[in-house]
């Protein structure tokens, strides 16, 4: 079968690595998100698909529309002839023009209807569920609301955090998207109860604020949910890049070090304390929690800033 595969960050990468290496399965081209500055160099960055099938050196075209709301994308689509198009975080809103060119699957992170959106494992773990998981549905007009195909979850356990669930999820992506392609003939798509879904929003910096005078157990589930980016900070800018759990004991002050240990500084929160490891200060380099203290002269009972 011929596919036509959209998708842009490295969740979308172990998809498309699963179809290559099916036999039965070939994928005619790439469709994926321009190529962006990034860093404080503004460096012209290529999307990660772009750049994994670049390097295994294959006849694979890779197209980069600004939008697929152009004629021109939707024609340059139609010539390869694909019998599926399938989207995995590609980033764009499919047009009707695209859609109606070949049966459209997206795998989606999360168990529709809950969490149809751009954040779907940040906001598992913000929520606190006991399941994560990946849906295969039918594409229409409406965002993330068509039909389901096929679902694939696993169990969230304390030791993950986003960086671990996206790649676990995108793992049980690419076992789901062969399954419901040898399959779709035989499939009866189930459509979604509107009444049951959640939407969320894409994750912007400003979310990653913190205080200390929240409860501890917060601050601990957003480090899960919002590691590597945007990271968590406080108001100064201080980064929090490395933090765990010490404590949920209750604490007559916040914000201010607790202990000092080999490991690093305990920070009392509202309810609890945090084992802060390594800091980063605003327009400097990362460093360790207790370089941090000594070059600030802090001592036990001090406020953290």
């Amino acid at each position: 079968m011929r596919i036509v595969f959209m998708g842009t960050p490295s969740y979308a990468t172990t998809i498309l690595e699963a179809l290559l290496k099916d036999a039965g399965i070939e994928v005619v081209l790439l469709i994926t998100q321009e190529d962006k500055p990034v860093g404080r160099k503004q460096l012209l960055t290529p999307p990660h698909t772009k750049a994994w099938l670049l390097e295994q050196n294959t006849s694979i075209e890779i197209y980069q529309p600004k939008t697929l709301r152009l004629e021109e994308a939707q024609v340059k689509i139609a010539s390869y002839q694909p019998d599926f198009i399938v989207v995995a975080a590609y980033g764009q809103i499919l047009p009707k023009a695209v859609l109606d060119i070949a049966p459209c699957i997206n795998l989606h992170a999360s168990l529709l209807p809950k969490y149809r959106g751009a954040s779907p494992i940040q906001s598992t773990l913000l929520a606190n569920d006991a399941y994560a998981g990946v849906t295969s549905m039918l594409m229409e007009e409406g965002l993330d609301t068509g039909a389901m195909l096929g679902f694939s979850y696993l169990k969230i356990t304390p030791e993950h955090n986003a960086s671990a669930l996206f790649d676990k999820l995108a793992d049980l992506a690419a076992l789901l998207i062969i399954t419901t392609l040898k399959n779709f003939s035989l499939l009866s798509p189930l459509t979604q109860v509107s009444a049951n879904a959640t939407h969320c929003k894409k994750i912007k910096k400003e979310d990653g604020l913190v205080s200390f005078n929240q409860d501890v157990q917060d601050i601990i589930t957003r480090y899960k949910a919002l590691t590597p980016w945007p990271g968590l900070f406080i108001d100064s800018g201080l980064k929090l890049m490395d933090l765990s759990l010490f404590s949920h004991e209750n604490e007559v002050i916040s914000g201010v070090v607790k202990a000092i240990t080999s490991d690093g500084v305990v920070i009392t929160c509202k309810q609890g304390s945090l084992l802060l490891k390594t800091l980063q200060p605003v327009s400097k380099n990362a460093m360790s929690a207790l370089d941090y203290i000594r070059g600030k002269r802090l001592n036990i009972g001090d406020p953290l800033v």
